[in-house]
């Protein structure tokens, strides 16, 4: 551990707490800018690897332990006084965020792909983001699709091209490192934990509920491993006559920028269409060289198409999207 480690982990803190979570929750704003300046709490953090420091990490095993923190003292405390728990928590788990809320910016993407397709999602977590001709949608008064139990609301500005129904999905598959099961109690517990206390934390509860219910249903095929070595595996199991569409989202900030690249690489050279909902500066090129902090970029075979809220609910078409 470096002086470099902790000042790049205060950093890493005070920017969740001044752009990510600031809007979106402002009790993790709270938390996170106290861990910032708290030596206790940075030492713990810097015991991990690296990428085990994250806030979303930190506070999803603390709640998933022992319940949302009320605020920085009993944050500090469950840490100092089951710090061993924590941190196998911590070690054990990863962050994988699974909104299905974010399939509303998908199916913009997807209006655009011809149909029928076979969706591959890397970094598919529990697979909730698979069904996205299974949930409905409206946008600004545009229903999109049967009446679902995942509804999805979604505010807009610009020329979003909103579909005039739901994606023909012939074949869903996923991959991750740690795939989690919907129908487990373990798994939804940790999923529930990784959502943000907040003004839309109780419809993201819901909606987490209504999806893992339908993904228990009728589960995916998951490909347990590495996005890049088996991507082509995953491509072969899709039938023939279908469109190939890969997609992710949130997935390649949490890669080292080599194999990041090297992902991108082989995107490109395979014969799919590419959908990706990423941080600002994460992917290369112009999509990589758009949009807000704190917002995510929709683009489409690397091209940029939207701004869009990181767990779903607006979208902000761009000119020439």
């Amino acid at each position: 551990m470096t002086d470099d480690d902790r000042t790049r982990t205060v950093r890493q803190y005070r920017r969740f707490a001044e752009v990510e979570a600031v809007d979106t929750s402002p009790l993790y704003a709270e938390l996170a800018a106290a861990v910032a300046g708290d030596e206790e709490l940075l030492d713990f953090l810097l015991a991990l690897p690296a990428p085990k420091r994250q806030p979303n990490l930190l506070f999803a095993a603390v709640t998933f332990l022992h319940g949302t923190p009320r605020g920085p003292a009993e944050l500090r405390g469950r840490v100092r006084d089951d710090g061993e728990r924590v941190r196998a928590t911590m070690l054990a788990r990863f962050t994988q965020t699974n909104e299905p809320g974010r399939c509303a910016a998908l199916v913009t993407a997807l209006g655009a792909v011809e149909g029928p397709v076979g969706l591959i999602e890397v970094g598919s977590a529990a697979g909730l983001c698979l069904y996205p001709d299974r949930y409905s949608y409206d946008f600004d008064g545009r229903f999109v699709g049967r009446r679902s139990a995942v509804h999805l609301t979604c505010s807009t500005t610009g020329p979003v091209p909103v579909p005039d129904d739901v994606p023909e999905v012939v074949a869903r598959v996923g991959v991750d490192r740690n795939p989690l099961d919907p129908a487990d109690a373990g798994d939804q517990a940790w999923l529930r934990a990784l959502i943000w206390p907040g003004p839309s934390e109780g419809a993201r509860l819901d909606r987490l509920a209504a999806a893992a219910e339908l993904a228990a249903q009728e589960p995916p095929t998951v490909l347990r491993g590495d996005l890049v070595d088996r991507l082509p595996e995953a491509l072969a199991l899709l039938p023939a006559g279908c469109t190939p569409v890969v997609f992710h989202t949130a997935v390649l900030m949490y890669l080292e920028r080599a194999r990041r690249e090297e992902f991108v690489a082989l995107v490109r050279s395979l014969e799919v269409r590419w959908i990706a909902q990423e941080m600002p500066g994460v992917l290369p090129g112009a999509a990589g060289s758009v949009g807000a902090p704190g917002r995510f970029v929709l683009a489409l075979d690397g091209r940029p198409l939207a701004v869009t809220a990181p767990h779903g609910g607006r979208i902000d078409w761009l000119t020439g999207g």
